[in-house]
């Protein structure tokens, strides 16, 4: 008579220990929930302004940040349920949403610059496909202002289709960032093919850069790097003043984090952005 089901450290028939059981159960939960969100259109945008360097009170674009509702009502951030969703189509759904929601803020706002993020998963995904046809034709001009952000362990797993994709889209007008840069997966032979036009610095190499000399070194090297090849520098998770006041020295274009403002379900952009003029 077996003890259990399911698979354990042992093999089949073995009950799992309880540490890897209860990832499952955590994992099981996080996509039960994501998938309920999506269901009932329990999803939203929050907003982060990402500032032009050396100017604090001027973005140059906002990021939307993808957020669903548990069943309590709190909201939930990404990092709490994307990786859990993120290989399957739960997590291609919720890039159509977020997309729609971009292209929604992007058309109510005419001088609104967003990002969006994506997967590279999601490139051959129909239905988002067809959101992002949808909204060019209804609004043929927020293809100028529309960013969309493809993270660098993304991008690395299918480089041919990234850089395809990267071309025909810049052909429309819609740019494009390198999320998260330096995390450990891109090769500089794919970053020179890739032609995006911003470049995400991850946020390990932006913190502590104050007080951290060899933060500042690889931070110089990034920096020279999207230079070389025109792409503009975003520095991320800027937390102090003083971290933001070194960044700018060292040459980043632009800033991003909580020092300047938490992700908001409330868009912030809409008493920073100009209204576009009427009449």
């Amino acid at each position: 008579m077996k003890d259990g089901m399911g698979y354990g450290a042992d093999g089949p028939g073995t009950v799992p220990d309880p540490l890897s059981y209860a990832v499952m159960e955590r994992d099981r939960n996080t996509i039960a929930m994501v998938e309920r969100a999506i269901d009932r259109a329990e999803v939203m945008l929050a907003y982060q302004p990402v500032m032009l360097a050396g100017r604090p009170d001027r973005p140059a674009f906002f990021e939307g940040l993808i957020r669903v509702l548990d069943s309590t009502g709190r909201v939930i951030p990404a990092r709490d349920f994307f990786p859990q969703v993120e290989d399957r189509e739960l997590g291609r759904r919720l890039d159509v949403l977020a997309l729609r929601a971009g292209l929604a803020a992007l058309a109510a706002t005419p001088t609104l610059r967003l990002s969006i993020n994506m997967s590279a998963r999601s490139i051959d995904y129909p239905p988002w496909t067809a959101e992002l046809e949808r909204g060019l034709a209804a609004h043929p001009l927020v293809a100028e202002r529309l960013i969309l952000e493809i993270t660098e362990s993304s991008a690395i797993t299918m480089p041919r289709v990234v850089i395809d994709f990267i071309a025909r889209l810049q052909d429309r007008g819609i740019s494009f960032a390198l999320d998260d840069f330096g995390s450990g997966y891109t090769s500089m032979r794919y970053l020179k093919d890739f032609c995006f036009d911003i470049l995400k610095m991850d946020g390990e190499f932006c913190t502590g850069a104050a007080e951290s000399a060899d933060n500042r070194a690889l931070i110089r090297a990034v920096v020279s790097i999207a230079q070389h090849f025109d792409m503009l520098v975003v520095a991320e998770s800027v937390e102090t003043s003083s971290d933001a006041a070194a960044l700018t020295d060292l040459g980043v274009d632009c800033l991003q984090g909580y020092w300047f403002g938490a992700p908001a379900l409330r868009p912030r952009w809409r008493s920073c952005v100009p209204e576009a003029k009427t009449g």
